[in-house]
């Protein structure tokens, strides 16, 4: 195969929760419309826009099952392990089939366990979160000798929480303990918010020994959290210095075994490497298969610009999970997530399309999700999707928003769909 005939290099990324509604702030934009993004106007005109259903119609995904879509991973059958178990794997906890493995939010809540934070002010340091964890794991004690649980600290308000019993498996037929969540066959869905929003009980969902004491479990943990953390020495020194209490723990998308999927190199034939951050986008990277490569913190764009640009040689693709507009979404920020919008196109895209040859790359860009300002929480609503570079003509499209995603060539797409698309355009040959 001569070099005019060889197949595009694929760079993939997912801007985490960059999709929104129109805001009146902007005067009826939204946060991408109302940007300043010459680098991805760029690619846009060089290339063909769509929209996306990341997981399906009326479905508000969390980020994993939606990134486990947008990656050509479904889960129709009620398959799924939750969110639980792959923020397990990425966080390197000691994890079995059998445990019980949820994800968990530090927050603040009241005297009557009202929700006054759900991420405790997101502003969480490594030295608290370790402390207060160090605490919880030698603190707590069940009222079955046979149970235990490990609580770990990931980033800022987030943790892993892990419960274990010596003589059977647990069942994750259990519910949340956090409001803003549900969950259906597995899936996480975010719900619309509430101001009155308080911690609620876990329940059994079956009439099973392994779920009822799974769900008691659950309860007793966060009972005693709630006793353990409230004069901890912690929140003590955080309320003398004007920040929010770290008083409480919500726990949500429980699992009990390990996923089986094919690895992404064997289901579409193609060798990936994964530029994540985060514990649940770092726990889908191994699970399928995916060489992961460190490019500095969350918000260093530069650097990983540069590295996937350096490791695309060696790879047919890249796929790079962005951090950035989906805590301003949640926290109702349009002018931050305008502005990081706009250093993500500056500092990510600009440095990329320095480096890599647009004739001999296959650009593809979207989103897991949207996190519409005014929702402060995932939606169903669409994400756009854009196609640029190597193989593609342009649809007439202008800038990436969510107005020329629904103008687009492309139409809308489920998320699954996206990977089948992308071979397609990839081996498609110029000399045609």
């Amino acid at each position: 195969m001569n070099e005019y005939m060889r197949p595009c290099k694929i760079i993939y990324v997912l801007l985490d929760g960059v999709g929104d509604l129109a805001h009146p702030g902007f005067g009826n934009m939204t946060p991408l419309e109302a940007a300043k993004t010459p680098n991805l106007d760029f690619l846009t005109k060089k290339g063909c826009m769509g929209n996306v259903l990341s997981v399906g119609t009326g479905i508000a995904p969390q980020s994993d099952i939606a990134v486990f879509n947008m990656l050509g991973y479904s889960f129709h059958d009620g398959s799924y392990v939750g969110r639980g178990v792959i923020e397990a794997i990425g966080s390197g906890i000691d994890f079995k089939n059998g445990d019980l493995a949820l994800r968990g939010n530090f927050a603040t809540v009241d005297e009557e366990y009202g929700i006054i934070d759900r991420r405790a002010g997101r502003n969480v340091n490594e030295r608290e979160s370790h402390e207060l964890c160090l605490s919880l794991n030698q603190s707590i004690k069940f009222n079955d000798p046979d149970a235990t649980v490990s609580i770990v600290p990931t980033i800022s308000h987030r943790v892993v929480i892990r419960f274990r019993h010596a003589k059977y498996a647990l069942s994750e037929k259990i519910s949340n303990t956090d409001p803003a969540y549900s969950k259906v066959d597995g899936i996480g869905i975010a719900r619309a918010s509430s101001n009155k929003e308080t911690i609620m009980q876990s329940q059994a969902e079956e009439n099973s020994e392994a779920a009822n004491t799974s769900a008691k479990l659950v309860n007793e943990f966060t009972s005693q959290a709630l006793e353990l953390l409230k004069d901890h020495p912690v929140n003590l020194l955080r309320s003398s210095s004007g920040l929010k209490p770290i008083n409480g723990i919500l726990a949500r998308d429980s699992g009990n075994k390990f996923p089986n999927l094919e690895p992404m190199n064997t289901k579409y034939g193609l060798n990936v490497g994964a530029i994540v951050d985060m514990p649940v986008e770092i726990g889908i990277s191994k699970v399928l298969g995916m060489q992961m490569f460190k490019a500095g913190d969350v918000q260093d764009y530069e650097t990983k610009a540069a590295v996937a640009a350096e490791k695309l040689n060696d790879l047919d693709a890249v796929y790079v999970h962005i951090k950035g507009p989906d805590e301003f979404g949640h926290d109702g920020d349009w002018q931050g997530k305008k502005h990081s919008i706009e250093v993500i196109d500056s500092s990510f895209f600009g440095p990329l399309l320095r480096k890599l040859d647009i004739q001999k790359t296959l650009f593809v860009i979207s989103g897991d999700h949207s996190t519409p300002c005014i929702k402060n929480s995932h939606s169903d609503d669409p994400v756009p999707l854009l196609l640029s570079g190597c193989n593609v003509e342009n649809d007439g499209s202008e800038r990436f928003t969510e107005y020329w995603g629904q103008k687009g060539r492309l139409g809308l797409m489920m998320g699954e769909q996206i990977l089948g698309q992308l071979l397609k355009v990839r081996m498609k040959s110029k000399a045609n």
